[in-house]
């Protein structure tokens, strides 16, 4: 996935989204991380962890969907202005294979940022092999003085 060239608005961005994501309970509880930020883009890992398994000993879709909404919402904070929370307004997943790797990468780039609705793309894969295990697509909002914590 090329990572995109934008300007952000807000030059603190990479603190402001480090402090939001740090802030997710459920990152913290699935173990996921940041690895890699920039304006438009953004890299997440977490590893494979026996609890959040399925039946057949695969990393749950929900796992794999959750790590790859969060990638897009925090691609899409990282070009937002410094006063704007960010909301998930809807994605589609498509889940190409069993998510069966030691350790995952959800990496997130920014399609089209846009004052109120930003469009991003993010790829679910191995970090071992590369191999895609899921596709998503998202639209963000960006919320302002709505009383929701950045």
């Amino acid at each position: 996935m090329d990572r995109p060239h934008f300007v952000p608005l807000d030059p603190d961005y990479d603190e402001r989204v480090r402090a939001s994501f740090g802030a997710q309970a459920m990152m913290h509880t699935l173990g996921v991380t940041i690895s890699g930020l920039g304006p438009g883009w953004i890299d997440l890992e977490f590893d494979h962890q026996a609890q959040f398994t399925q039946q057949h000993g695969f990393t749950h879709a929900g796992v794999v969907a959750t790590a790859l909404d969060s990638a897009c919402g925090y691609a899409a904070f990282s070009l937002m202005d410094k006063d704007a929370a960010v909301l998930t307004v809807e994605y589609k997943i498509n889940l190409l294979r069993p998510a069966k790797a030691e350790r995952y990468r959800a990496s997130a780039v920014v399609v089209k940022p846009g004052r109120s609705l930003t469009v991003c793309q993010s790829t679910a894969t191995s970090v071992e092999g590369g191999e895609a295990i899921a596709v998503m697509t998202g639209t963000l909002m960006a919320l302002h003085d709505r009383g929701i914590k950045h």
